[in-house]
């Protein structure tokens, strides 16, 4: 006769069998993981060593923080930071709360054609590729025959080579951002708003609660530890800043504010195949993004109460 525990055993053996469609669903996507985001992490070595194409990975001499040091005291470091840093804080300052007043807005709507028709011209841009829009931004602003420049002249104004000075780099990344992503970014608020109990907002109307103060008092609470876990997650990858866009944006005249970490590793790593300087950039960019996920999740809880972990 078989134990009580041979039994569990057996039991756990057969559901495992009848749900086997399960596990076979789970075969592609670990796999994908595996050879796309754990497999690559065998390359970081490269960080520490001085890379030889003809000794491979494995066999090229260990030089310990060496590429790190050099990166450090390079004459880039402090302009690469500094333009990482302040494009990523921008991005975030402006980006972030402007999906959160759209869907308070749209929310707020009592015309669903109208509201439906906002989300659709909100939602649009997110669908446009990044060289697509770039390529938009460059015709829009085009010192020439731009709307913008045509405008200006119309006005008597001298034009602007917009996308040719760099003080202007900038804001023409967070604003276009904000355009293609706000509308998109709202869909997650709405959802969330879409729970919030109607009962508690004819009570607050009932209590002769305006409509600011409903918003403030009943929906923003509401959305904050949503809001919350994005910004934590955000914070993971401040220093990630869009690679692909700030790239096609990339001109000579801009170089000076717009070269960032990745845009950088991206020379140093493939043009000028400094492949172990490359890693070890890389590495110093993705243990930041850690450490920062760390104190934004920290202070978060801290404050609200709301983390991730």
């Amino acid at each position: 006769m078989s134990t009580p525990q041979q039994n569990n055993v057996m039991q756990k053996s057969g559901s495992r069998l009848r749900n086997w469609q399960l596990y076979a669903l789970l075969l592609l996507p670990v796999a994908y993981i595996g050879i796309f985001n754990y497999w690559p992490m065998y390359g970081l070595q490269l960080a520490f060593k001085d890379f030889s194409i003809s000794k491979g990975i494995w066999d090229s001499p260990w030089v310990g923080l060496k590429h790190f040091q050099d990166f450090y005291n390079s004459y880039q470091f402090g302009k690469i930071i500094k333009n990482t840093v302040i494009i990523s804080v921008l991005s975030t300052l402006f980006g972030f709360p402007a999906p959160i007043i759209l869907a308070i807005a749209l929310n707020e709507l009592r015309s669903k054609l109208f509201s439906k028709s906002v989300q659709m011209v909100t939602y649009a841009p997110y669908f446009i590729s990044t060289v697509v829009l770039v390529g938009m931004i460059y015709q829009f602003l085009d010192p020439q025959l731009g709307p913008l420049n045509q405008l200006m002249k119309a006005l008597r104004m001298d034009p602007i080579n917009f996308v040719g000075e760099p003080a202007y780099f900038i804001p023409i990344y967070v604003l276009s951002g904000m355009w293609q992503f706000t509308g998109y970014s709202a869909i997650i608020y709405l959802a969330v708003l879409s729970g919030v109990d109607p009962e508690i907002q004819e009570a607050a109307t009932i209590d002769g609660a305006t409509k600011l103060q409903r918003i403030w008092h009943v929906d923003l609470p509401y959305i904050m530890p949503t809001a919350m876990i994005l910004l934590i997650l955000s914070a993971g990858n401040a220093l990630n800043v869009d690679f692909e866009k700030i790239f096609l944006m990339q001109n000579p005249l801009t170089l000076s504010i717009s070269e960032v970490i990745s845009t950088y590793v991206y020379k140093i790593g493939l043009q000028s195949a400094l492949y172990s300087f490359a890693t070890a950039i890389g590495l110093f960019s993705a243990v930041a993004n850690v450490a920062l996920l760390l104190i934004v999740n920290k202070l978060a809880k801290k404050v609200t109460g709301t983390s991730l972990f």
